[in-house]
């Protein structure tokens, strides 16, 4: 088992960010990963849980072991009781790795109050016998001055010749050339040995607090919450000049800073909001309260959702205090967590990290691969997706990130002034080459082909054009002659809107006989398919076996290996009933018609799901305890489990992901969040790969 250390450096690295996309990019080859941060260094004045810890457990599903307390430690060493020490750190660590393939450890930072965290480190690699992982951020320091500083560091381990220092990630890079003059300049990385493991850029986005943080850290008093928790602080301005000379600093993400008497900005501010400008809010500084007759006519701002808050301090104390909040991500800001994961972990060398560690123990899809490898699947596929909700602010920005990422080639339907209009609003940089289609200029070229394809329904010219003017109609209609590759919609559409014309205009795929649905939930330790939860109320035993082998082909096509349980409230022939013979009889007819297919059923879901309970009730069961393909005998019951599993559990599922068509057509839920929309174009994009 390989056990990794990474060690910081210097002081503000990043460790915890560099922490969690390391997890992340080792959960990307399929790994089941540990983490252990054994010495607590909480700041001064926090006594809430170790930060990377709790930051890991809530973003991985890992329970790392609870750390020693710095006060515990710092006891120890001025006892000299330094190998009790290490002994209690091994104990951790051997809890954190049970079951896993990898662990990573993280280890002390130096400061002020820890000038022996570099000792420690080393004793704890050695201790642990771990391979060493330096955390370097470079500041503005020549490449000689920051290698002497790797070089110094390094030394503490045996050096950079050493086989167990296997290299250096450089976190919260600004300058482009970085990389290139680092491997040009710096004669660390002339042995093929010491690698360059990662070269994170940084990145205002991640940077950037919720407005509630910053209300928190400010003390300040919170005069209208609006948007306060979901608002993000991109840039502070303090606004001290004239109103005509401070228009174009009023942005998306701009934290408004005026003195309470700046009746002027603050007016302006509001206008801004009114008019769709996400500002992260308005915050008024001085020992005096704002005009109420101002804040009234503010009041449509203020129902909008823009935060206003207030402190005692002056401009520039207030400036000043501003520039020195704690940035770090707080523990229950899962949200910018998760982004942060993802974007170091995408700039890792995840080649290295899968030769260096190896095959997992056991094989199985964890939710981060199951991600990382939809996202390079449909980079790979190279789809054009139709999005008919185009000026739809969630979809405007998933199209932007779909595109400039190269997941699909996204092509909103809607007037361009309006998605211009929402881009502007929401802060959103269109990247060249999305399409935007005016549905006004394209609508009649597809009168006449859907006339063909209804004709045996008695659809006329006008009668199509008429339901043309549906966006969900055009988009169909694209995907049917093959001008696009898939369909997206759902977020302000019912999902009867988007099935509908996909039933109508593009039927069913050859060798199906009805359209079905599935979900890809993604549960702590693997992605598991869960079908059909969306679309077929009360399928017979026949359409249920097809539902199966419908299932099970999505599956395989997404690198899950289908072990197909056929769920039911009984157990084998524990059971008899309607219902049970149902599921018995479409077992059967799956089984004739795939006889390659591990299926089985009736089987209750924990038999399915849990494999000592598997053992007990179904012990010759090829499937049993070990599914990975979940189908319910009815809508009833398969929406009711998802929606429990989903929601109770915080399972991230993907879908619904409809078969059975000939091209697809994907549904959305209509609360769903930007990243569930790119996942569902990356979806629609791989699907159109793999179907015939």
């Amino acid at each position: 088992m390989h056990t990794f250390i990474i060690v910081p450096t210097g002081f503000g690295v990043g460790l915890t960010s560099i922490s969690l996309g390391l997890v992340r990019a080792l959960e990307r080859t399929g790994l089941k990963v540990g983490f252990c941060k054994p010495i607590a260094q909480n700041p001064a004045g926090d006594n809430g849980p170790e930060r990377s810890s709790e930051l890991i457990s809530r973003t991985h599903a890992i329970q790392p072991p609870t750390p020693l307390p710095l006060a515990q430690v710092e006891r120890m060493l001025g006892d000299g009781q330094l190998d009790e020490l290490l002994e209690q750190v091994v104990h951790l660590c051997q809890q954190a790795r049970l079951g896993k393939d990898v662990l990573l450890v993280e280890g002390m930072v130096t400061n002020r109050q820890a000038s022996y965290a570099a000792q420690v480190n080393a004793r704890l690699a050695q201790g642990l016998d771990a391979e060493v992982i330096l955390v370097a951020a470079p500041d503005s320091e020549s490449i000689k001055e920051l290698t002497d500083r790797i070089d110094i560091q390094a030394q503490q381990f045996g050096g950079c010749d050493n086989p167990q220092v296997l290299g250096v990630i450089f976190n919260k890079v600004r300058d482009s050339d970085f990389t290139t003059r680092l491997q040009n300049e710096s004669p660390l990385f002339r042995d093929a040995h010491f690698r360059l493991l990662g070269s994170i850029p940084w990145k205002d986005e991640l940077n950037a607090p919720r407005t509630s943080d910053v209300a928190e850290l400010m003390h300040a008093r919170i005069l209208n919450a609006g948007n306060l928790k979901e608002r993000r602080v991109q840039e502070i301005i303090l606004f001290a000049r004239a109103v005509h000379n401070s228009v174009e600093l009023l942005k998306p993400g701009v934290l408004v800073v005026t003195p309470a008497d700046r009746n002027d900005i603050i007016l302006a501010a509001c206008l801004a909001a009114m008019n769709g400008v996400p500002l992260a809010g308005l915050l008024l500084c001085g020992d005096f309260a704002p005009d109420p007759r101002i804040l009234e006519l503010c009041h449509a701002a203020l129902e909008a959702g823009l935060p206003l808050l207030e402190v005692s301090t002056g401009s520039y104390a207030t400036a000043h205090n501003l520039q020195q909040i704690n940035r770090e991500i707080p523990l229950d800001d899962l949200q910018r967590a998760e982004k942060v994961t993802e974007f170091v972990a995408s700039h890792l060398d995840h080649v290295w990290l899968h030769e260096r560690c190896g095959t997992p123990q056991v094989s199985r899809l964890s939710p981060p691969a199951f991600r990382y490898r939809l996202v390079q699947r449909a980079q790979a596929a190279n789809k054009r997706i139709v999005l008919p909700e185009g000026s739809e602010p969630r979809t405007v920005q998933a199209a932007a990130i779909c595109q400039a990422r190269g997941i699909a080639r996204c092509v909103l339907l809607a007037k361009p002034e309006a998605v211009a209009a929402v881009a502007r609003a929401q802060g959103i940089e269109l990247p060249t080459g999305l399409e935007i289609l005016d549905p006004d200029l394209i609508r009649m070229h597809y009168v006449a082909p859907m006339v063909r394809l209804r004709q045996g329904k008695g659809l006329n010219a006008p009668m199509a054009a008429a339901q043309l003017e549906d966006p969900v109609v055009l988009g169909t209609m694209m995907l049917a002659l093959g001008e696009v590759d898939g369909l997206v919609s759902g977020a302000i559409h019912t999902t009867a809107n988007t099935i509908r014309p996909a039933l109508q205009l593009i039927k069913t795929a050859p060798g199906y006989q009805l359209v079905s649905s599935v979900f890809f939930m993604l549960l702590p330790e693997q992605v598991v398919v869960y079908g059909d939860c969306a679309v077929n109320p009360d399928p017979t035993a026949a359409e249920l076996a097809e539902i199966a082998l419908q299932s099970a082909a999505s599956a395989a096509a997404f690198g899950i290996e289908p072990r197909v349980a056929m769920i039911s409230y009984s157990t084998g022939d524990s059971g008899s009933g309607a219902e049970v013979d149902k599921v018995r009889e479409a077992t059967r007819l799956a089984r004739e018609k795939n006889p390659q297919l591990l299926i089985d059923g009736p089987l209750q879901y924990d038999a399915a799901a849990i494999d000592s309970v598997g053992r007990q009730k179904a012990p010759d069961s090829p499937v049993a305890g070990r599914a990975t393909v979940f189908v319910f005998p009815d809508l009833n019951t398969g929406n009711t489990t998802y929606k429990a599993v989903q929601r109770s559990a915080g399972v991230v599922s993907v879908g619904p992901m409809l078969q059975g068509l000939r091209k697809p057509v994907n549904d959305l839920s209509r609360g769903a969040l930007v990243d569930d929309i790119v996942y569902t174009i990356a979806l629609t994009a791989v699907q159109g790969d793999v179907q015939p």
